[in-house]
C-alpha cells in the first residue's frame, strides 16, 4: 500500500500537524518539529506531546509514515569546528524532539563543504556528525536526503550517500530519503521508463531498498542534470506525469511515506487524491 501526504504546517503547535494532514486526505505526512528558521526552540510541553500522539492515533498516522524534517540552518559538513558544533547540537536536539513525540525517523540534508575542504573531507565530517548524534539519541533513525547538487551541497549522488552511510557505520540507525526533483536535477533520468529502472537499480546496488525510509515526490522546474532545486506540481514539470504513474505502480515504494513538497499547497488535496487513484491502478491524469 502507498502512504501519500505532504509537508504540513505546525502553526499553533506540533499537535496540529496530523489534523492538517487528515484535512488533505493524506495517510502520511512530513513536518518540522519547531520553527525551522531558528536554531533553538522552547521545549515541547507534556500537553503538546500528548495531543500530538493522540491526534496521530485518532487519524491513523503511525510513526513509520511520518517523516519529520530538521531545520535548514543545520550543516553537518560545516568545516569550522565551532559552527559544526552548533549544527551537531541542534541536530541532536531535533532527534530528541522526534523521540519525545514517538517518531522513529528524522529527515535531513547532509550538508555542505562550502568549498573550504574537499568533497571527501566533507563527507567524512557529515558522517562523524551523524554518528555522534545517533549515539547520543536512541531510537530515531537519521534519514539522509539526496540533494540536487547546487553549490557545494553534498549527497547529490548515490555514491556519496553510500559513502556517508558506510562512514557513519551505525546499522539500523541510518536510512535514506529520495527526493525525485533533486535526483532529476542531479542527473538521474526519472522521466523515462529506462531511466527510472536504471536509477533505482543503481540505488539498490549502492544503497539498497531496505534503507529507503521515505520519498519526497516532486516534479521539477529544471532540466535533467541542471543542479536546480526547484520543485513543481505533479505532472506540470520536466519529470512529467508518467514518472508518478510508474512510482505509484511500483511495489518497491510501498509502506513508506511519500511526501509532496510541491509549490502550490492549494493543489495538495487533488494531488494526493490523484496519486492514491494511481496507486489503485485507476487510469487518471489529474483528478478535478
Amino acid at each position: 500500500m502507498k502512504y501519500i501526504g505532504a509537508h504540513v504546517s505546525i502553526a499553533g503547535g506540533v499537535e496540529n500537524a496530523p489534523l492538517n494532514a487528515h484535512a488533505l486526505g493524506a495517510d502520511a505526512f512530513a513536518m518540522f518539529t519547531k520553527n525551522q528558521r531558528q536554531w533553538s526552540a522552547p521545549p515541547l510541553t507534556k500537553e503538546s506531546i500528548a495531543a500530538f500522539r493522540a491526534n496521530c492515533e485518532k487519524f491513523g498516522f503511525t510513526a513509520e509514515h511520518i517523516l519529520p524534517h530538521d531545520t535548514y540552518l543545520i550543516n553537518l559538513g560545516q568545516p569550522d569546528p565551532a559552527k559544526r558544533r552548533q549544527s551537531i547540537d541542534a541536530f541532536i536536539a531535533e532527534l530528541e524532539r522526534c523521540r519525545q513525540l514517538g517518531l522513529s525517523k528524522l529527515n535531513f540534508h547532509p550538508g555542505s563543504h562550502l568549498r573550504i575542504v574537499s568533497e571527501a573531507e566533507g563527507l567524512a565530517l557529515i558522517a562523524a556528525s551523524v554518528r555522534e548524534a545517533v549515539d547520543t539519541v536512541p531510537e530515531v533513525v537519521a534519514v539522509f536526503e539526496n540533494t540536487a547538487g547546487q553549490g557545494s551541497n553534498l549527497g547529490y549522488s548515490f555514491e556519496q550517500i553510500s559513502t556517508m552511510l558506510e562512514l557513519t557505520d551505525r546499522p539500523g540507525r541510518v536510512g535514506v530519503c529520495i527526493d525525485s526533483c533533486h535526483a532529476f536535477a542531479a542527473g538521474y533520468d526519472l522521466s523515462s521508463a529506462e531511466g527510472f529502472e536504471e536509477t533505482f537499480a543503481r540505488f539498490d546496488a549502492l544503497i539498497g531498498f531496505e534503507l529507503l525510509e521515505g520519498m519526497h515526490i516532486n516534479d521539477s522546474r529544471g532540466v535533467l542534470g541542471g543542479r536546480l532545486d526547484r520543485h513543481d506540481s505533479i505532472g506540470k514539470g520536466t519529470l512529467g506525469m508518467e514518472f508518478f504513474r510508474r512510482l505509484m505502480a511500483d511495489p518497491r515504494f510501498d509502506d513508506i511515506p511519500l511526501i509532496l513538497e510541491t509549490p502550490d499547497e492549494t493543489l495538495w488535496p487533488k494531488e494526493i487524491a490523484t496519486l492514491q487513484a494511481l496507486s489503485r491502478n485507476e487510469n487518471v491524469d489529474f483528478l478535478q
